[in-house]
């Protein structure tokens, strides 16, 4: 066999035999989930105004546009008040199991129509990491993110171990109610005519995943061999494979774009683009800090300089690894300065978690380890402020003390609790 052949045949193993980026998949999964709970709490008091029915963008408008353009919601089921107030809760319910990795592939699934939902209904809402969201919670569908930091890879090192004891797993329960309730409300939202109301992809998606998860768990738990488990094992780490490269490739796209936009910009070419953001109400939660930032001219151009050089650098720099990384670190402190600066925290979440992607798996490992020390850490000062004190140890009832005395407690009395190491 030639060097090419060779090559390639490898390539096609890795791809098929292994789920590739484990940590990688995690991280953008906490990262956009959490992203999203947080815009969800955030704006809890305002969502009537900006998703629900007291909003200036009606729900008869909301379902003109999305009549137009085809777009996906649950939420033009039905324009009761009742309704988009149990799908907020659902939404927010759905970004926390996914946060959590409980459930990782039915709750990305559910996270992904929350987000399209919310989004489609009021398309002016967002801050342009909606965007990104929007994109991120469809292709999170396809990846098998759960794998580590979860508690579903909680619950299969639970499961290995003991068989790895020889000892019977405990069967799963809650996951076959759980597919059937989700069954019964796509069926019901189907034979009502709601779910192909308005385009085929996402409702088509939403049961294939369903049938899918029905297979999967047929197979796992029915199947005399193990080549029917062996092909969905190798059709799931093909699709998320090609999922996570798509979400690499998109996030080259999104800063290839926005650099080359940007050189054709004649404020961007003069080096001044990045002063007159920073003093626009809008964008100036901090007035003094914008005025301290633009009050050098030289800081500005080579600010403004400079983030035009690393986006349309960073595409061609994924082949130098040392490179690659020095930059990375730029965009990311580029995007935390805008999130405080100007203002726009979740845009700035959303992209860095989108630059995580691109991360040494060394990196979220240490990054790993110093979450999981902290926890720790917090778990010990729990126990600490609430201490379990000793139960006080006796003699048997009647039995004679060390001095000759009856013990504590045979005449009645109750010994004193003793607590530290020298009462």
């Amino acid at each position: 066999m030639n060097a090419p052949s060779l090559t390639l045949s490898r390539g096609i193993a890795r791809v098929t035999e292994s789920a590739l980026g484990p940590y990688q998949s995690a991280v953008i999964r906490i990262g956009f989930s959490g992203t999203w709970l947080l815009f969800l709490l955030r704006e809890f008091p305002h969502r009537r105004e900006m998703y629900g029915p007291d909003g200036p963008w009606s729900w008869d408008l909301g379902r003109q546009l999305t009549d137009e353009n085809h777009a996906f919601t649950a939420l033009r089921w039905s324009g009761a008040g009742a309704w988009f107030e149990i799908f907020y809760l659902l939404a927010i319910l759905a970004s926390v199991a996914l946060l959590l990795g409980w459930r990782t592939r039915t709750a990305s699934v559910l996270f992904m129509v929350g987000v399209l939902s919310l989004q489609n209904r009021s398309v002016f809402m967002g801050d342009g990491g909606d965007n990104v969201l929007h994109l991120m919670s469809f292709y999170l569908v396809f990846t098998r993110c759960g794998q580590v930091w979860s508690l579903d890879a909680r619950r299969a090192a639970r499961e290995a171990a003991a068989r790895a004891r020889g000892e019977r797993a405990r069967p799963d329960r809650l996951g076959p109610v759980l597919w059937a309730v989700l069954g019964l409300m796509l069926a019901g939202v189907t034979l009502a005519g709601r779910l192909y109301d308005n385009g085929w992809l996402v409702p088509s998606l939403l049961w294939t995943v369903w049938a899918a998860l029905g297979l999967w768990a047929l197979v796992r738990r029915g199947a005399r061999s193990e080549e029917p488990r062996i092909l969905l094992d190798v059709i799931a780490n093909v699709l998320h494979n090609g999922a996570l490269f798509v979400i690499m490739a998109e996030a080259c796209l999104i800063y290839a774009t926005a650099g080359w936009y940007k050189i054709q910009g004649s404020r961007w070419q003069d080096g001044t683009a990045v002063y007159y953001p920073l003093h626009l109400d809008y964008f100036s939660p901090w007035p003094a800090l914008a005025d301290l930032m633009s009050s050098s001219g030289t800081i500005m151009m080579a600010v403004t300089y400079g983030t035009v050089i690393v986006q349309v650098a960073f595409p061609f720099t994924l082949f130098n690894r040392r490179v690659k990384n020095v930059l990375l670190v730029l965009m990311m402190l580029e995007h935390a300065v805008i999130a405080v600066v100007l203002g726009l925290p979740f845009f700035s979440l959303a992209m860095i978690t989108a630059d995580a992607v691109f991360l040494p798996t060394s990196v979220l490992l240490l990054l790993g380890g110093w979450a999981a020390r902290a926890r720790g850490r917090l778990v010990r000062r729990g126990r600490d402020a609430n201490p379990v004190l000793p139960a006080p140890r006796a003699s048997a009832e009647g039995e004679p003390g060390p001095s000759g005395q009856s013990a504590p407690g045979s005449s009645g009395e109750r010994a004193p609790g003793r607590v530290g190491f020298g009462a």
